[in-house]
């Protein structure tokens, strides 16, 4: 992709993550810390493109029009579909913003439709489940008393497992691998804090991680826009196989966010829940940089995953 064409997918994308127009402070400034990271890395200004797409600057058929190939006008629909779906199911804004997406990039009605669906039901996967060959849980979930101290190893081991497998899922080249990366993260917290005892809902985990300051939107923007500078988008990943190894060294955020996820979950609801927002978010933002300097030391067990993972099988069994 040429700059034009990265600067036009990042527009996009932008535009999909204020299109609800009801955005949280927090969420704002995560996206905007996002831009200004990317714009250090590449020769495009994203901070720049961030303000024009806040200020509305930026028109969306002009974006659409620098993405002449149908490959990228596809990919364009999709990752913007994955920015709204970050956070839970699209509202009545975003689902306008998406239908005006579709006619601009010239996509069949019907198709655009099918692609929410699917999307939609990976973002309300069920919290219970297992995935056989990739579960999280490295044996059973653990079924314990509330009087009863759960397996700490297990938690340990259930935490790197899902590190590694969003790791992986970084590193392939189709967007829904970066959909599923979230609705994961939100299933592990699930599993660690009933292993504590704990039945949460959706809406209860979303809140735990919005205080550590993972903003869902804003990660799923991140994680395109790693793939983006890494050159992994829109490669066939059988192609892409080659590249992997040059890339896991970029991948390292999602183990990174998913790995201090579920240490400060484990710490949260060891702990009896006695943990103030503060706490939270510094704890997240130590153990966040702790995993990114472990995570060299799984590039190998990431490469792996990521040449092994039956996509197709995964988003199946993840939507069951």
């Amino acid at each position: 992709m040429n700059p034009e064409q990265t600067r036009s997918l990042v527009a996009i994308c932008l535009m999909a993550a204020f299109a609800d127009g009801h955005q949280s402070a927090d969420e704002r400034e995560h996206v905007r810390k996002v831009a200004e990271s990317l714009s250090r890395e590449t020769q495009i200004d994203f901070i720049a493109l961030y303000q024009d797409v806040l200020l509305g600057r930026v028109v969306l058929e002009e974006a659409v029009a620098a993405l002449s190939e149908p490959g990228l006008r596809q990919l364009a629909f999709e990752l913007a579909l994955g920015v709204c779906e970050a956070d839970g199911s699209h509202d009545a804004d975003e689902r306008a913003f998406l239908a005006r997406l579709a006619a601009a990039l010239g996509l069949e009605a019907a198709a655009a439709q099918q692609s929410v669906l699917q999307a939609e039901a990976v973002a309300d996967a069920p919290l219970e489940g297992v995935l056989p060959g990739y579960d999280v849980v490295p044996s059973a979930t653990p079924r314990v008393a509330a009087s009863v101290v759960p397996d700490a190893a297990e938690l340990e081991r259930m935490t790197l497992n899902a590190a590694i497998l969003n790791g992986a899922l970084e590193l392939l080249p189709q967007s829904m691998a970066s959909m599923a990366i979230i609705p994961l993260q939100i299933r592990l917290v699930y599993r660690i804090g009933k292993a504590h005892g704990y039945e949460l809902d959706r809406g209860h985990i979303r809140d735990f991680l919005a205080t550590l300051g993972v903003g869902m939107t804003g990660q799923y923007v991140e994680q395109f826009g790693r793939k983006l500078l890494g050159g992994v988008l829109g490669k066939v990943f059988g192609g892409a196989g080659r590249a992997i190894g040059s890339q896991v060294a970029g991948s390292g955020f999602s183990f990174a966010t998913t790995w201090a996820i579920g240490k400060v979950a484990q710490r949260y609801y060891g702990s009896g829940r006695i943990l103030d927002a503060e706490m939270l978010k510094q704890t997240f933002a130590s153990l966040y940089d702790q995993a990114r300097g472990l995570q060299s030391s799984h590039a190998p067990a990431i490469a792996e995953q990521a040449r092994s993972i039956d996509l197709g099988r995964l988003m199946a069994e993840l939507r069951a």
